[in-house]
């Protein structure tokens, strides 16, 4: 019999990760799986409440169980990741990434710009760019499967909103996903 008690799923830049929870009330076990692999077991723990810390996917990203007593017999569990809240590091997450969802000859690629290090990450692997500035902004040039991609990097002006983040492949431009 199974003590799954929460599952959660965390887009990282290498990819969205699946973490499952295993919390045996009755026989103090924990266990905790990240992608279908097991990451933490740890057997007879007497104490029912605490934290698990591991991490998660190419990046080594911090993540922690947290396991609170509510009331009685009944426990709450909760995800953070990188120190924040599952909530808050998506929120997080949203003004510092942008993620593209595409299909090229059949494939399916998840396209991913840190914005902050302008990293750009494609199906969990880092990818080779060649940055160079133009007379509106940046573009960002590398390749995913013999398909020649760019990222153009454009103020729009106002200050509230920033720099528009455009991935054009084939000189296409592709509708930006919300993950």
């Amino acid at each position: 019999m199974t003590d799954l008690v929460a599952v959660w799923e965390v887009a990282l830049s290498d990819g969205v990760h699946k973490i499952e929870f295993e919390h045996g009330t009755t026989s103090g076990k924990r266990v905790v799986y990240v992608d279908g692999k097991e990451e933490i077991r740890r057997e007879w723990m007497f104490k029912l409440v605490g934290k698990e810390t591991f991490t998660v996917g190419a990046t080594k990203t911090k993540a922690a169980i947290n396991i609170d007593a509510v009331s009685g017999f009944a426990y709450e569990y909760t995800l953070e990741i990188n120190g924040k809240s599952l909530k808050q590091y998506i929120e997080n997450r949203l003004k510092t990434t942008n993620t593209w969802i595409l299909n090229l000859a059949g494939t399916d690629y998840r396209i991913v710009l840190e914005k902050d290090t302008m990293d750009v990450w494609c199906n969990g692997q880092k990818m080779e760019t060649a940055g160079e500035f133009v007379e509106d902004g940046t573009e960002t040039h590398f390749t995913v499967a013999d398909h020649s991609c760019c990222i153009k990097a454009v103020s729009s002006g106002k200050r509230k909103e920033g720099i528009i983040h455009t991935l054009i492949v084939d000189n296409r431009e592709i509708p930006e996903a919300v993950e």
